[in-house]
């Protein structure tokens, strides 16, 4: 099984990268980041590729938003949180959240999604994202190049080891989920008492 994996990554690499661009997650641009490491992969090469798949990917999600708002509305009564919360960015930074977005779990596929509902110009978004996709595609890539060794000796580790490092593995994730649920919940908790707080003004006058 890990000779098919090691052979299928090799010969069909840059494919593989490119499918899991679009489907989104930083784990297939580590993976191309090793491979440019053990001279399997071009850097140049990994890095557009990964870029690419990204910019499509969101691009999806933002059509989905501007054409299929039908669908979207059944959607959106399961993430009426999380779709509260893009419209809360967005309206608060404007475009920098379209560049940042890639950096915001759970939102990833929100935020582009809830820019296609508004009136927001396609082709800024088309630049924006782009150069977004290719300098996250970059970062993470040359990252993941350079502690190459490393992260070798630690899926070697984990091979032997899985015992310890699957807990690990999942404490980590449930973190991370738990950090974002938080700063999720509290940056809606002050919207709310702001919105709440304009209310009593507007009543008292």
């Amino acid at each position: 099984m890990e000779a098919f994996l090691i052979h299928a990554l090799t010969e069909y690499g840059y494919i593989i990268l490119f499918i899991w661009s679009i489907m989104e997650g930083e784990l297939g641009l580590v993976m191309a980041g090793t491979m440019v490491h053990t001279g399997h992969m071009s850097m140049p090469l990994a890095i557009f590729v990964a870029g690419l798949g990204g910019f499509i990917g969101d691009q999806i999600y933002f059509y989905i938003g501007r054409y299929n708002k039908k669908w979207l509305h059944k959607y959106l009564h399961n993430h009426r949180r999380k779709f509260a919360m893009a419209h809360l960015l967005l309206k608060k930074y404007g475009w920098p959240v379209i560049f940042i977005q890639r950096y915001l779990y759970g939102l990833r596929t929100i935020i582009p999604m809830s820019i296609g509902l508004t009136r927001y110009d396609a082709k800024k978004f088309a630049i924006i994202n782009f150069i977004s996709a290719q300098v996250w595609a970059a970062m993470t890539i040359i990252l993941a190049y350079i502690f190459g060794e490393q992260i070798l000796e630690v899926i070697e580790y984990a091979k032997h080891h899985w015992y310890f490092a699957l807990p690990f593995a999942i404490l980590m994730l449930s973190t991370i989920i738990y950090t974002f649920k938080r700063m999720e919940d509290n940056i809606l908790k002050r919207r709310q008492a702001r919105y709440e707080n304009r209310n009593n003004r507007a009543t008292t006058k």
